[in-house]
């Protein structure tokens, strides 16, 4: 568990990390630089999630060996399937990463949602509906291994 104060914004008890895939810890289906090391340390505070349709087929291979749950869900109804797997874990206790539109509502209904702007770019709508926006996953992730960066971020 990861366990904060921001003023302003409120007391935050994060049991669970959920990350999107394609777009958001990989570009073309291939895990970026730095992901592997990043998610391998917060695995010790952290239930880490990925949910994905997969578009690459690749998640599996990509994240293999990583303590990680893989969810793949299907074509249709994707934002509807990652809003109801943040509920199931309680929204009060998940940070969650995304980039697509199909992340916007996940984004919006966790305790922090982190829009990022990488290669494959990011929905106006996810961005909208997110706590902070990040440029890079590494910078997103640091938010958590580096939790002085989310509060400065969201204090008011």
């Amino acid at each position: 568990m990861i366990a904060l104060t921001i003023p302003g914004f409120g007391a935050l008890e994060l049991h669970h990390l959920v990350l999107d895939y394609n777009g958001t810890l990989a570009v073309d289906g291939k895990l970026l630089p730095g992901v592997r090391e990043a998610l391998m340390t917060l695995a010790d505070h952290l239930s880490i999630h990925v949910i994905t349709a997969d578009t690459f087929g690749l998640a599996g291979t990509e994240l293999a060996g990583l303590p990680v749950n893989i969810t793949i869900i299907s074509q249709d109804g994707q934002a509807d399937a990652k809003l109801a797997h943040v509920e199931h874990l309680g929204t009060a206790g998940v940070f969650a990463i995304g980039n697509g539109r199909n992340d916007r509502r996940m984004l919006a209904a966790v305790a922090v949602g982190v829009a990022l702007a990488q290669a494959e770019g990011a929905s106006a709508e996810t961005i909208a509906a997110a706590d902070v926006v990040a440029t890079g996953i590494v910078d997103g992730l640091g938010l958590l291994l580096h939790p002085k960066r989310l509060i400065a971020t969201l204090r008011s």
